[in-house]
């Protein structure tokens, strides 16, 4: 493989991302694992596994996400930015993208040429968040595979009313010892971060679009609830895991 000439990172709270991409954007190969404490470490197996798949050595490395400050010579890109050139790449539309990540929810008001108008940010609490999903499905049993399925089940949506993680935690134990349907649960779970991540978009004009980005992207149950909260039509962007990741190596060529 050939014509890689640069590569992002996206080094966030729950996965690494990298991708390496040509000089019109299109992405030649990928990385992604968990995120490891040892980022240095992770960032050197990924230009590794970046350089064997494409060939291609030395390229400029753009870097987003938590923990971009940690990899050296990479050029430190916000994840505003990111996001945002890597959403906009991907369907050349402005309107508003939501990414839900592991550590914060940004929404981002995209303008006609995909520069950023205006941002939102919860990240102060991980109940705005997906590792709100993340800990509470853990505690259900209820694997991310199965919650489309489980939603499609529920009668209806159980409330889960608690606006912290540990609380709402404490909250869903109690519903599940009163007999609620776990297929309820979950719903009222991805309710309840529809409802705010969707707080976060305030006023916005008529006939605005909404992207989805994120891993949490790859989650249908998700993408339904914001669907119903959300005052306009959502769409997922174009491998949503690796829109920073994209990004920031967008970035490094421009």
């Amino acid at each position: 493989m050939s014509g890689a000439a640069a590569i992002g990172i996206d080094a966030g709270s729950t996965t690494f991302k990298a991708v390496a991409i040509d000089g019109g954007g299109r992405v030649l190969a990928r990385f992604l694992e968990p995120s490891d404490p040892r980022i240095g470490e992770q960032a050197v197996r990924a230009l590794d596994a970046l350089s064997t798949k494409t060939g291609k050595t030395a390229l400029p490395v753009g870097a987003t996400g938590y923990g971009r400050k940690r990899l050296g010579a990479a050029r430190e890109i916000t994840e505003i930015t990111c996001h945002a050139r890597g959403a906009f790449f991907g369907t050349g539309q402005p309107g508003v993208l939501v990414d839900i990540g592991g550590q914060d929810t940004k929404v981002i008001r995209l303008g006609e040429r995909g520069e950023v108008l205006d941002f939102a940010m919860n990240d102060k609490c991980a109940a705005g968040t997906g590792r709100f999903l993340e800990v509470i499905l853990e505690r259900l049993r209820v694997p991310l595979e199965e919650v489309a399925a489980y939603m499609e089940r529920a009668a209806g949506s159980v409330p889960v009313t608690s606006t912290c993680t540990v609380f709402a935690e404490s909250e869903v134990v109690s519903l599940v010892a009163r007999g609620e349907p776990v297929e309820g649960i979950v719903k009222g779970l991805h309710m309840a971060l529809a409802l705010r991540v969707s707080s976060l978009v305030g006023t916005v004009p008529a006939g605005v679009r909404f992207l989805m980005s994120g891993g949490v992207a790859l989650n249908p149950g998700m993408v339904a609830a914001l669907s119903q909260t959300l005052p306009g039509p959502l769409a997922v962007a174009p491998d949503p895991q690796f829109t920073g990741a994209l990004g920031a190596a967008l970035s490094v060529l421009a």
